[in-house]
């Protein structure tokens, strides 16, 4: 008998607004728990979260709230610089964010009494994806529906800018060797960097760029259109895809290559974003007035 793989969220925290947007911070900051941020209409909460996966005495998620940061506008994309730093005294956070006006804001942040942020413009039209550099965090790098992939300093000038032949539609630097970056929707395997993986249509394909171009694997998984695909940070043959936003019970799925079919399926009112645990098999998506947390077996 086929075992059914459709579960709810295992862990739930409520928000004051529609999330757009949520991200675990994927670089070890010495933080005794998980640093997440997310996004609403004109704000930008970073929070800490410990599972009872990870503390015994904890009974399903703790979470608190560190601070929120005031946006102005939509908040459409959140990355995390590798300079935050949670046990160095002042404490560094840095992210940065895109929103619907077409800019970047780089904020910085010691939970105190320093709170600021720049803004980078240059971009005329959305922006799709951004990310820092992951080895030093010293640099940018963004794509747009208006054909270019840009790349920022920290100062907020622009070092670099290619032009793309159609809307760039997310951005990655390679882990390894920064100077590569894919673009269109596509994901490095951070366990196996020769691996990349992305959405397009309804399906998922997933590339060995040691072998040719054709992709290793393909298979469809979203009727209603796939919009995100995103690797386990701790193992190779895990990933993560969904639906695309705005659509009633969107689909989220976690998929292993071991198994032919999905081996988790959540359904989410309305939801975006999607982000791994650093050290856990759990992935988080942000809805309506929720942030919601999906565990799943290695």
């Amino acid at each position: 008998m086929k075992q059914d793989a459709t579960r709810n969220a295992a862990y739930t925290v409520d928000c004051e607004d529609y999330v757009h947007v949520v991200e675990f911070n994927p670089f070890d900051s010495g933080d005794p728990g998980n640093l997440i941020a997310y996004g609403g209409g004109n704000y930008v909460v970073v929070g800490m979260c410990t599972f009872q996966e990870e503390e015994a005495d904890i009974e399903g998620i703790q979470y608190k709230t560190l601070r929120t940061f005031q946006h102005g506008v939509r908040v459409d994309g959140i990355a995390w610089s590798p300079e935050t730093r949670l046990d160095s005294l002042p404490p560094v956070i840095k992210f940065c964010t895109s929103a619907a006006d077409m800019k970047i804001r780089l904020f910085t942040s010691d939970l105190q009494d320093k709170n600021e942020y720049k803004v980078l413009e240059g971009h005329s039209d959305f922006i799709n994806g951004l990310v820092f550099d992951p080895k030093e965090g010293q640099e940018i790098a963004s794509v747009s529906d208006d054909h270019t992939c840009r790349i920022w300093n920290l100062e907020g000038m622009q070092t670099a800018h290619f032009v793309l032949h159609s809307p760039g539609m997310s951005v990655c630097w390679h882990p390894e060797e920064t100077f590569k970056m894919p673009l269109m929707s596509a994901h490095w395997c951070l366990k196996n960097t020769f691996k990349v993986g992305a959405v397009a249509g309804n399906d998922w394909l997933i590339w060995d760029i040691t072998r040719s171009s054709y992709p290793q694997d393909k298979r469809p998984v979203h009727m209603d259109q796939a919009c995100l695909f995103r690797w386990s940070t701790i193992n190779e043959n895990l990933f993560a895809t969904t639906g695309y936003p705005g659509k009633i019970a969107s689909q989220f799925q976690i998929h292993h290559l071991g198994h032919p079919q999905p081996v988790l399926i959540g359904s989410v009112a309305v939801g975006s974003g999607l982000s791994w645990h650093r050290t856990l098999p759990l992935c988080a998506i942000g809805g309506d007035h929720k942030l919601l947390f999906w565990v799943t077996e290695m």
